[in-house]
């Protein structure tokens, strides 16, 4: 896994920029702790940083071969079928490594060849025969990918970061951006909140040439008729999950597993264990300090249980090796880890003290193990969320865990902004219409009943929204650690079969997962089969409250010292610090505040310049 950058530009002779390239590179030493390297010619520079997992000798970039020169971020789990199909054509390998196949694949077939990976990857080929650049991001988005169009070509990074350190670039905040950051939702038209930085979507390429920049998308989900009984299914089911973890155990470098305890990472470790029959298999779990004592099931409706017990319940049955990573308040609070936080998203983007306690939990994970198996993914693939299950969230006209929040009456993450800047960014309006987009993307199967319908509509929009941010979440928190982070229910096989499996067969009596649960067999205890959903956990220490409320008197104080001041609705802010607004604490209640303090240490980090938004 590593970060790329580069730069595309038929008026300049880039060979005279190496510094801005290197420097473009340079940002991505995070991703990429173990090595780097640039490749300039007149039009087309490339850069690289690597963390080193496959063949760490080999694998070295930006790597040519023949005509195509190439920077790559990623795994391609079936690079072993692949490269034996290209040596029987009559290719040769110097390496091991995924990448040297990737660039094989390219001479081979061309831009389509992007069809028979199965990974997760971000990459940039550039052609020196044909004077042109190709731009890929994997099917379902687990790697990123982000561009800049300029007036003779382009450029590029796996982080914003890597395109603002190119001085061509401007740091002004886009409004459909801004729109996006305050419902927390992915910009499907690909507007970051830089203005002009665009991210690639999932199951995308663009090919950047003299003649512009053509856009593609090369895969999306179909509609299509389920022929199997039930039997099959779940036994489908079992022999792709056994399939993927065994190709996603792949690494020469150690590997570990994320571990909560729930069916979803329990499987994973369950078969991390029956296929790996040499070492011992580690296992990670994070545990806040003081939760078990606060715990309280009813309190968002999203953790009905504990971790612990059931941790302990499969490091048992599968004998693994397992460490709990402790968090407190002291460690979620710690300027430089929040510091840390932010430049690993670049972005304002964050899901409360969810993705800070994440990082730390990376953090005590890169300390024994290079490679990471997560279970992210499992919940839209299967229907685990508590909204596909509640009709009434699902009669309202928004996207469903919105509805869910709604009707549990947690105010959005932007009822700290002022209306007039909720107004002038047209929010309700674009809500209303990236739901209706998001509709009309969905594919129809012809015959299926109302019921089937919306639930085929919800799963599409949990896989292409919802879990979009989960999945930046997962990538930026460890990258920023060099640690790779493999996600085994995100494999497009999957996620294919599992969406035209009708609704009655992955849930029985309301039990969501229960597909999977049957496809689980004997690996796991029935205590962890039947486990209800609980989610990624979070603080219940009022204090990392109280420090939010801190931060924000800070900025209420601080008057116009504090560039995200003219935005905010100072009554309800006030509230918040008083301690007498009706939302309270709490995991979803405090996005609002989140969203605030973050989006002030952007806008100050990054310089950005906000006049479009005043």
């Amino acid at each position: 896994m590593c970060g790329i950058a580069g730069w595309v530009d038929f008026g300049n002779d880039l060979r005279t920029h190496r510094a801005t390239v290197e420097a473009m590179a340079e940002t991505m030493s995070l991703r990429g702790p173990d090595d780097g390297d640039v490749w300039i010619s007149p039009h087309a520079a490339l850069g690289h940083r690597r963390l080193a997992v496959i063949d760490p000798v080999g694998g070295a970039q930006p790597m040519r071969r023949g005509a195509a020169v190439l920077t790559y971020s990623g795994e391609v789990y079936n690079f072993r079928e692949l490269r034996a199909e290209l040596a029987s054509k009559g290719y040769e390998f110097t390496t091991s490594s995924d990448t040297e196949v990737v660039a094989h694949a390219y001479r081979e077939w061309g831009a389509d060849f992007v069809t028979r990976l199965n990974g997760m990857f971000g990459f940039a080929i550039w052609d020196t025969e044909k004077e042109e650049l190709l731009l890929v991001r994997d099917r379902v988005g687990v790697k990123p990918v982000y561009y800049h169009p300029t007036a003779q070509g382009i450029v590029f990074g796996s982080e914003p970061k890597t395109i603002l350190a190119n001085p061509a670039v401007r740091r002004v905040v886009n409004p459909d951006g801004f729109t996006s950051f305050l419902m927390l939702q992915a910009n499907m038209a690909g507007d970051t909140l830089f203005d002009g930085i665009q991210e690639l979507q999932p199951g995308e390429y663009l090919k950047v040439g003299r003649n512009g920049i053509d856009k593609r998308r090369y895969w999306r989900l179909e509609a299509r008729k389920h022929e199997d009984d039930l039997d099959t299914t779940v036994a489908t089911v079992r022999s792709l999950m056994e399939d993927i973890v065994e190709r996603q155990l792949v690494s020469d470098v150690p590997l570990g597993m994320l571990l909560s305890g729930g069916i979803d990472s329990s499987l994973l470790t369950a078969l991390a264990a029956k296929a790996n029959t040499g070492d011992v298999l580690h296992t990670f779990a994070i545990d806040f300090v003081g939760n078990s004592e606060a715990f309280d099931a009813s309190a968002d409706g999203l953790r009905s249980t504990e971790d612990g017990p059931y941790i302990q319940q499969v490091v048992d049955y599968v004998d693994c090796l397992h460490k709990d990573v402790a968090v407190d308040t002291q460690g979620l609070s710690d300027p430089e880890v929040r510091r840390n936080v932010l430049a690993a998203w670049d972005l304002p983007n964050h899901l409360g003290d969810m993705d800070v306690s994440l990082y730390l939990l990376f953090r005590a994970v890169r300390e024994h193990c290079t490679v990471a198996i997560s279970g992210e993914g499992a919940d839209e693939v299967f229907g685990g969320y508590p909204w596909v299950h509640d009709p009434k969230a699902l009669e309202i006209p928004i996207y469903p865990w919105m509805a869910f929040q709604v009707l549990r009456g947690t105010p959005g993450p932007f009822s700290l902004f002022s209306e007039d800047v909720i107004n002038r960014t047209g929010m309700w309006d674009r809500l209303g219409g990236m739901y209706a987009e998001g509709l009309a993307e969905v594919p129809r199967l012809e015959g299926e009943s109302p019921e089937q319908a919306r639930m085929r509509e919800v799963n599409y929009l949990d896989l292409t929204r919802f879990m979009r941010a989960l999945l930046d979440r997962k990538d930026r928190m460890s990258m920023a650690l060099g640690l790779e982070v493999r996600v085994p229910f995100c494999d497009h096989r999957l996620i294919e079969y599992m969406f035209n499996v009708p609704w009655e067969m992955k849930t029985r009596d309301g039990v969501g997962k229960w597909l999977l649960r049957e496809a689980a067999g004997d690996l796991l205890p029935q205590s962890v089969l039947q486990r209800p959903k609980s989610a990624f956990p979070s603080t219940l220490d009022t204090g990392y409250d109280a420090m939010l409320r801190a931060g924000l008197k800070h900025i209420m104080d601080n008057g116009d010292n504090e560039p995200i001041r003219p935005f905010i609705n100072a009554t309800a802010a006030q509230e918040v610090i008083d301690g007498t607004d009706a939302a309270g604490g709490g995991t979803w209640n405090r996005l609002r505040t989140e969203s605030l303090l973050r989006a002030n240490s952007w806008i100050k980090k990054y310089e950005v310049d906000m006049s479009p938004l005043l």
